[in-house]
């Protein structure tokens, strides 16, 4: 059957992709998918189009800085519901291929395979994909999940990208750390402080000093991660959450703490009915709050057991929110629980 190999395919700008299937007269137009799709609102940029990313609109941008980059750009609104049913159309093309098909998210999936010509089954991919939804998706290649996800970063947009024990080096070594996914800007910026600039040089590293840095799990992995090493595994049963949550951003700032404690309770009763609909438990609970004018930070505490009701969550949430010091205008705040790893049988996340 040939050498085993990791695909990961990855949907094209995913989200403003099903927008314009739904809207073709939109086709080659800068698109902003975000809040309700009103950009002079607050609220921040869920996806944007390649013709707005070209404008330097990115998710996560507040929708305001977005329409003053790109003013002619189309806001949308967000439709969670249209998503997932594209989604699940891609992901049923995916498993017509009778291999193992691991769902990573609405946009994502890894899959496992045994060919001699990785490259063609790719191609194949894509096109059926095209064919049956007329969405375009990137396939990346690797001897591991690691490799193939990166390299679907290489081959954006519409590409095939092969990352492999052999090439890995070539290509990787010269590349900043952050470069490597798994590793954001405030592990870089520690790597850094220890001279560790580079993968290649993260490579190299002295294992026994990463440990002592970043503790004797996280140090040693970091160097794996920049050999180039890790699982090929592929897991059908597929993605589990690890987390659900709820915010909200208000479109004149709260001063009044008993009236963001009211809103924080409302949202974790919200929060705790997507959990019973999951048919979960919550573990801990996170509380978000941005200050004006744009200063975010987090607290959390653990329940004292994992639970789905409404009452223990909301408690567990306020008093989290005790841990602010309420003194500066709210213009958001977001409750987001932790789930406990599911009791039915499925896997738990794993690392790629």
């Amino acid at each position: 059957m040939g050498p085993r190999f990791v695909l990961h395919v990855d949907l094209d700008e995913f989200i403003a992709a099903v927008e314009r299937l739904r809207r073709p007269e939109l086709e080659d137009t800068p698109i902003v998918v975000g809040g309700d799709g009103d950009p002079t609102k607050r609220g921040v940029v869920s996806t944007a189009s390649y013709e707005a990313r070209a404008f330097g609109i990115r998710s996560g941008i507040p929708l305001r800085t977005a329409f003053k980059r790109n003013p002619q750009a189309v806001f949308l609104a967000v439709d969670a519901d249209a998503y997932l049913v594209a989604s699940r159309e891609v992901m049923e093309v995916l498993r017509s291929f009778a291999a193992p098909v691991e769902v990573a998210g609405w946009d994502e999936a890894f899959v496992a395979v045994q060919t001699e010509d990785p490259g063609a089954l790719a191609r194949r991919i894509q096109a059926r994909v095209h064919e049956r939804t007329r969405l375009w998706c990137t396939v990346g290649i690797g001897d591991n999940r690691l490799q193939a996800k990166l390299a679907s970063g290489f081959g954006k947009p519409r590409g095939v990208f092969a990352i492999s024990d052999a090439t890995w080096s070539d290509l990787m070594s010269g590349l900043p750390v952050d470069e490597l996914w798994g590793i954001g800007r405030k592990t870089a910026a520690k790597l850094a402080a220890m001279g560790i600039r580079t993968v290649g040089q993260l490579a190299d590293a002295d294992e026994g000093a990463l440990a002592r840095r970043f503790g004797p799990s996280i140090g040693p992995w970091l160097a794996r991660l920049a050999r180039g090493e890790g699982s090929n595994e592929v897991h059908p049963e597929g993605w589990v959450r690890k987390g659900l949550g709820r915010e909200h951003t208000f479109q004149v700032n709260l001063t009044d703490p008993v009236q963001i404690r009211r809103e924080v309770d409302r949202l974790a009763r919200e929060v705790a009915g997507d959990v019973a609909n999951e048919g979960r438990l919550a573990a801990r609970v996170v509380i978000k709050v941005r200050f004006a004018p744009f200063v975010t930070s987090t607290r959390g505490v653990t329940l004292s057991e994992p639970s789905a009701d409404a009452s223990p969550i909301a408690a567990g949430a306020l008093v989290a929110l005790e841990r602010f010091e309420l003194d500066r205008p709210v213009r958001l705040v977001g409750v987001r629980v932790e789930l406990a790893p599911p009791s039915d049988g499925r896997p738990e996340p794993r690392a790629w």
